[in-house]
């Protein structure tokens, strides 16, 4: 096995576990996350509680088991969201000429202004929609445009074919590559987007657990009970890691399928 396949064999791994906390949830969770109990208040990690307790009593290992689902969940629904969106608007606009194409991306460009957590703070308090709607179009736009001028789409325009021919039958498929790279890179970005919201006070509200929020209420106790920062804090890490690992596997595995270049618009502006 080879060191690019090891690492793209233990970032699976890695997600497949947190993607199975994220589905089965307290089934797995050895105690009830919700729970509380004043006896066990700020415990330190022992065998009946691997991870400590939080100021309630609660367990936190379950919750960081029970967590996983909403910081999964932001982060696979608003790239595959975005994906769809950003598809849709990317090959419009590598498609389209002239004003069309000027006015998309100029929409775009003028959000992109905008520092990427103070634009997902905007959007998540009047939109509640994902950042990557507007990367994944930027991006998805530039390896369109390139593949506008190949052949295969100039032979499509000199045969006649019409636009949504040529948008759904030739450019698709061949961004579905970089797309796939991409929603790697982004699902771990969405995760952090979620967690950055739910630190600032943004995010899922109580009694909802995820590890953005976890993050926060241990920040208090961050000198008398790191455990719990620290347990939320490295799912975050481990997870993020494994999509950033994961998506630098697939990018390679990609570029020796194109013959030994990067994919465009990956890790670019596109």
């Amino acid at each position: 096995m080879s060191r690019r396949t090891a690492q793209i064999v233990a970032a699976a791994v890695v997600i497949g576990a947190a993607l199975l906390c994220a589905v089965l949830g307290a089934r797995l969770a050895p105690h009830d996350p919700l729970r509380y109990d004043a006896r066990s208040t700020l415990r330190a990690p022992s065998r009946a509680h691997p991870l400590g307790t939080d100021p309630l009593g609660r367990d936190v290992l379950s919750q960081v088991i029970t967590g996983a689902r909403i910081s999964m969940i932001a982060g696979v629904v608003s790239v595959m969201v975005g994906m769809a969106a950003g598809t849709v608007v990317g090959l419009m606009a590598g498609i389209a000429r002239g004003r069309m194409a000027g006015l998309l991306m100029r929409t775009m460009d003028a959000l992109l202004v905008f520092p990427s957590l103070v634009l997902a703070l905007a959007i998540t308090a009047f939109l509640g929609v994902s950042l990557w709607n507007v990367i994944l179009a930027i991006l998805v736009r530039g390896e369109v445009l390139s593949l506008r001028e190949r052949e295969f789409v100039t032979a499509a325009w000199a045969l006649g074919l019409d636009r949504a021919r040529i948008m759904w039958r030739h450019l698709l498929p061949n961004v579905g590559d970089v797309l796939l790279v991409q929603a790697s890179f982004g699902v771990g970005t969405a995760i952090l987007t979620e967690a950055s919201l739910s630190f600032l006070g943004l995010g899922v509200p109580p009694p909802v657990l995820s590890w953005g929020r976890m993050l926060r209420e241990g920040y208090s106790y961050l000198l008398l009970a790191p455990w719990i920062s620290v347990a939320s804090g490295a799912a975050i890490f481990l997870v993020v890691l494994a999509f950033q690992l994961l998506a630098d596997g697939l990018q390679d595995v990609v570029a020796r399928r194109a013959g030994g270049a990067r994919p465009r618009g990956v890790t670019g502006s596109g």
